[in-house]
Order: C-alpha cells, then structure tokens, then sequence
C-alpha cells in the first residue's frame, strides 16, 4: 500500500476537483452531490465549507480573486465578497455540471454529464471571461479529467465510460486529432479525475480501482498508488513546491464504504507538478 497521509477526514458523498491555488496557498475541493464548497490550508490546518445552491462539478480559482464554479445549471462566478453571478445559464432538465479545468489561455473547459449517466447526454465545453461557450464534444457520457501538457500543446481528456484517456493536438484554444493514450484493462476501474505533471506524464485516478497511475508521455504505465478507498475521483498537485499529491474520494454508491471513503488523501513528495493557470474571467 501507498505511503500516504490522510489531509482531510471527511465523509464527502462524491468528493472531486481538488485544485491547488497557490495565491491562498490552500486546497480547493468540492462534494459534488453534497453541495458543498471546501478548502484546506495544509500550512495551518484550517478548513472552510461553503454550501453551494445546487450540484457543484468544479471550483476553480480566478485571476483578480473569487471562483469560477461549474454547477448544474452553467457557469458561475463567485466574487471574493461572496457574491454570485451567473456567466453562463444553461439548464438541462437530467443533466448536471462534472468535472472542469483551465487551460493555459485562461478559459474554462467545463464538461456535464447525465444524472443516468446515458451514452451522449453529456458535453464538453470551452467557456471564456466574456460568456462565450463553445461546444467541444456534443457526444459524452461522463466529461471527466481534462488537462494540458506542459507546454500546452497537447489536452488529455477522459470520457469514463470509454475506459480510455485521449490525447488532442491543442492550437489557440481549439483541438484537433483525437487519439487514445491508454485503455484502462478490464477489472481495474474507470479513468476519473488526471493531473499532468512537469515531466508530462498523466496520473488519473481510477473509480472502482482503489488507486491513482502514472503514464508516460508515450502512454507506458509508469507507476501504481495503491490506496485504502475503492473510490479514488481525481488528484491534483499541491504544496509550496508542487510535490505533493492530493487525491480526491467518494462514498456514493458503495454498500459499505471504507474507513477513509469521502476524505481526501495526500502522498507527499511523489512527482512534481505544474502550477495551474486561473480563470481570467
């Protein structure tokens, strides 16, 4: 097993999203079914829950301060006085937001999915500061981790269901050439949330596996994190050097959840990873 430690005991239903924002120096992270808004400062051991007023898919910090938020109904903002503003509202009776990112020109990548979880009914989006939506891919199940590589040239993506990570070519905020990197065996779960660290190797995490892997560039299994949850969603690099890794856990659905089902994890000193941009909205 991992040698890990345990950052924030909690019992989050379907915990996500954990972003490191390095001008507060804490962790970003969200319980998507809960509607809850979380951070923690590794520094000090201070947590905030803010609840949010419907299902929340991401929460990513802004430029000039506050949040960029992707809930069931759209895009938000939230100011640093707390207040809220739709950018973009899009209702979809069945649909809600799921997992998002930034990408190095500072737009946000949002995806959404079912509630059944129905093969096309979900999207992938680019949203940019003015409003503007662009949809990416109209046919998805479940939009999951999106990122970049270091250089910017290339955007890995993960619909699950697929059981596959895929790679596109990325030019001025478009991408084209799309292209698997890696299928995930049979029997070992299904891709969720990645982070790309500044080698440019992928780690995602793995629903229903209990663990988060490390891909090469070329798509060459690298490395295995063994963790105590069957249920590890997403992972992020956080710290002031950006080496240590924060991973995301769920509770919902499991008949009998482990100990640690819902908290988030951290296994320090892994990799190194990449500061991410902020919304520049």
């Amino acid at each position: 097993m991992t040698r890990y430690e345990v950052a924030v005991r909690a019992e989050a239903t379907l915990g996500e999203g954990p972003t490191w924002d390095p001008a507060a120096g804490r962790l970003i992270w969200i319980d998507i079914l809960g509607s809850r808004l979380h951070t923690y400062d590794p520094a000090t051991g201070r947590r905030t829950t803010r609840t949010t007023h419907q299902h929340v898919g991401a929460a990513k910090p802004r430029v000039n301060g506050g949040l960029v938020l992707n809930l069931r109904d759209g895009v938000g903002l939230l100011d640093p006085d707390g207040s809220f503003r739709w950018l973009h509202h899009d209702p979809v009776p069945g649909r809600r937001a799921n997992d998002a990112a930034v990408a190095p020109d500072g737009a946000l990548w949002a995806g959404t999915m079912r509630y059944d979880e129905a093969p096309g009914g979900g999207t992938l989006s680019r949203v940019t500061p003015d409003g503007s939506v662009a949809v990416v891919l109209d046919d998805v199940a479940v939009s999951n981790g999106t990122g970049w590589s270091p250089d910017g040239r290339l955007m890995y993506y993960v619909d699950s269901p697929t059981r596959r990570i895929d790679v596109f070519d990325a030019v001025d905020g478009h991408v084209t050439g799309r292209r698997p990197l890696v299928e995930i065996e049979e029997g070992a779960g299904f891709p969720d949330g990645l982070t790309v660290d500044a080698d440019g190797c992928v780690w995602v995490a793995l629903w229903d596996g209990g663990a988060v892997r490390r891909y090469t560039p070329g798509g060459v299994l690298d490395r295995v994190l063994e963790l105590p949850v069957p249920r590890p969603t997403a992972c992020a690099f956080g710290g002031a050097d950006l080496t240590d890794l924060y991973v995301t856990t769920a509770r919902t659905g499991l008949a009998a959840p482990a100990p640690l089902s819902g908290s988030v994890l951290v296994v320090a000193g892994v990799g190194e990873g990449v500061a991410q941009p902020a919304f520049s909205g």
